[in-house]
């Protein structure tokens, strides 16, 4: 079997001797059973004692009608000795917060290893009687990093960056499939672009039909369906509510609902305006960012299909945002972006405190270092120690008042710790 390897593989094996549970969350069918199989394989070939259980099992699912079942269960396969239970789909099992709040309670000698995809029950419930008790690792889709890595047979595995600023014309044709189709697995895997559609669709379809309608109880999969498709055409851009409520006709709070349902289900990400002056700045709407390139491309009715300028454009930007929000996850830095009323604009800021740091994205390849007025703006105001502008191919620095600007690569993005630097 093929394995695209997951750096989320590492986190967890490290967290094994921890006694809090390893809670693995994120979209669906990004590989969450299969990290878990793979951590199970390695354990048992370490002789350690190990359970697997899931709830999206027909035969598995009685064992979790009570905290009692299980147990038995548990122990008719382990024994009272130390072991290791892994539980896939837990978002299947009503309370499940509670549920295992109470077997974690009970002192057992067992580590417990828990998946599941998003929802709202996953994510807001057991968040919340978990507290203490479990600590959070989100798999996402296959990153650039390492689909990059996957691609190149781990002939450059950790030297990856080295390859990206050597191999230019590799690179740019990975990062060409890359914003094309994405990083769900079971997508990179397909060879032929017929059979990489079948499994976008068959995902997309597995979202609406088990998340959306199942889990979130959303009545009308279809207006929700119409509204994703709808997102899918406005990444970087100001989300008007007003305006897909009067092109879905729904109504503006089914559209803030439809969104917070979107991002609790890790379809998008929202993300809000950074401001100080509330006159001259826009503090309301936010803007959205895909988690996949390729389920936004499905979305939008452009999947696999070659790329204009300006759809490559703002798929680079998303891909920038899905790198920074990688970085920075678990950590106290926000991400913004900047707005104006007047329409000047930043793609990203990074604020820590008073600490910020501005970045602006160009798919481009540029000849000398080129500040855009918008981007000087935020800079003159507000006079950061540094700022970033990631590029196709320039690297260089240059000192605009008190700010150092840095022109940076992917790669050179990819070496950067972001939390140091704030």
């Amino acid at each position: 079997m093929t394995i695209i390897k997951r750096k989320l593989f590492k986190e967890l094996k490290n967290h094994l001797k921890n006694k809090e549970i390893s809670l693995i969350i994120g979209p669906r069918q990004v590989g969450k059973t299969t990290l878990m199989q793979l951590l199970k394989a390695d354990l048992v070939s370490k002789n350690k004692n190990t359970v697997f259980l899931s709830l999206d099992i027909e035969t598995d699912r009685e064992f979790f009608d009570s905290q009692l079942s299980l147990i038995k269960k548990i122990e008719l396969e382990l024994g009272k000795k130390q072991g290791y239970v892994f539980i896939d789909e837990i978002q299947r099992k009503q309370n499940a917060g509670l549920y295992l709040k109470g077997i974690f309670d009970m002192n057992l000698p067992y580590k417990f290893i828990v998946s599941g995809s998003g929802s709202i029950e996953l994510k807001e419930k057991i968040h919340e009687s978990l507290v203490g008790r479990k600590r959070l690792f989100e798999l996402n889709p296959v990153s650039f990093e390492e689909f990059v890595d996957f691609k190149t047979n781990y002939r450059y595995e950790n030297k990856i960056t080295e390859f990206l600023e050597i191999e230019k014309s590799k690179v740019n044709s990975l990062l060409d499939e890359y914003l094309k189709f994405g990083g769900y697995p079971r997508v990179i895997l397909e060879d032929k672009l017929e059979d990489k559609l079948r499994v976008i669709d068959e995902i997309f379809r597995s979202y609406l039909e088990k998340d959306v309608s199942y889990l979130l109880k959303v009545d009308k999969v279809d207006a929700f369906s119409s509204f994703i498709k709808l997102l899918s055409g406005q990444i970087g851009r100001l989300i008007n509510y007003s305006e897909i409520a009067s092109t879905l006709r729904i109504s503006s709070p089914t559209v803030k609902n439809y969104l917070w349902y979107a991002e609790k289900t890790f379809i998008i990400k929202r993300i809000t305006p950074y401001f100080r002056n509330l006159r001259k700045e826009i503090t309301k709407s936010p803007i959205i960012y895909f988690y996949d390139l390729g389920l936004k491309n499905y979305a939008l009715g452009v999947f696999g299909r070659e790329l204009i300028n300006v759809e490559t454009g703002f798929l680079f930007q998303n891909l920038i945002f899905n790198i920074l929000r990688e970085k920075i996850v678990y950590s106290p830095i926000s991400l913004h972006f900047w707005r104006t009323q007047d329409k000047t604009e930043v793609d990203f800021i990074l604020s820590s405190g008073e600490k910020l740091l501005p970045i602006e994205v160009k798919f481009t390849e540029l000849k000398e270092p080129k500040i855009e007025r918008s981007f000087k703006s935020f800079i003159n105001k507000y006079q950061p120690a540094e700022a970033w502008l990631i590029n196709l191919n320039l690297r260089k620095e240059i000192i605009i008042g008190r700010t150092k600007v840095r022109f940076l690569t992917i790669s050179d993005l990819l070496k950067q710790n972001i939390i140091n630097t704030l």
